[in-house]
């Protein structure tokens, strides 16, 4: 089987949620772990923030990810965060209140330079580091310009995204892929170049089954 990596695209960290995690009086555990100087995962915590759309991203990337050298520190698990302020980052990157502030803070925009030279620069990295045999696989809306563009022009048409995607909404994504993520069946990927970035609205998905939530619950 092909080697393929994922890039996920940010959760909100200005939004309800990222306020019910940073407050000081919150106590649930990680909330806790975000203000004590162990930190919290990037994962974890985007989680959190997205709900159900990012906790399907990160599940699904678990489930499919085939990196071309594992043992490589810039490919590591093949699953690549977006975030506003630090570029490509692990899911398994520790983060601080510091640094859920600074995300909060920076604006994802082509046109921020302080959102744009990170990404460009692990993009470019990561480029260099899989080889010309991997797919790189993008789990977020190719509607907006704010991270496709730079990607696009980095990866060329080795950027895919899964073409359900299309016409869907963000919760409705999230749940494709937990249901995908939990049956083991991959989705079909097409290039983001030349791609239809809008479409008619999907079949609305049946409710998830005991077997998805309990894959959901427990970040399979």
């Amino acid at each position: 089987m092909a080697n393929r990596i994922f890039l996920l695209s940010p959760a909100n960290c200005g939004g309800t949620r990222a306020k019910q995690v940073m407050s000081p009086n919150a106590k649930f555990a990680l909330a806790v772990a975000l203000r004590s100087d162990a930190g919290a995962p990037l994962g974890d915590l985007f989680s959190f923030m997205s709900g159900l759309y990012f906790r399907g991203k990160l599940t699904y990337a678990r489930r499919f990810a085939r990196p071309p050298e594992p043992d490589n520190p810039v490919v590591g698990s093949g699953i690549h965060v977006i975030t506003a302020t630090a570029g490509l980052r692990s899911p398994d990157t520790i983060v601080t209140q510091a640094a859920v502030r600074a995300f909060g803070n920076g604006e994802i925009d082509a046109a921020n330079a302080g959102y744009r030279r990170p990404l460009e620069a692990s993009a470019r990295a990561l480029l260099g580091e899989i080889g010309t045999e991997c797919d790189v696989v993008l789990l977020g809306s190719i509607a907006s310009p704010k991270y496709v563009d730079i990607l696009t022009t980095i990866f060329g048409t080795r950027l895919q995204f899964p073409i359900a995607f299309v016409g869907r909404g963000d919760m409705s994504r999230g749940g494709l892929l937990l249901r995908h993520a939990s049956d083991g069946v991959e989705l079909d990927y097409v290039p983001v170049l030349g791609a239809t970035r809008h479409g008619a609205r999907p079949p609305k998905l049946a409710p998830l089954s005991r077997t998805h939530i309990a894959g959901l619950q427990e970040g399979r």
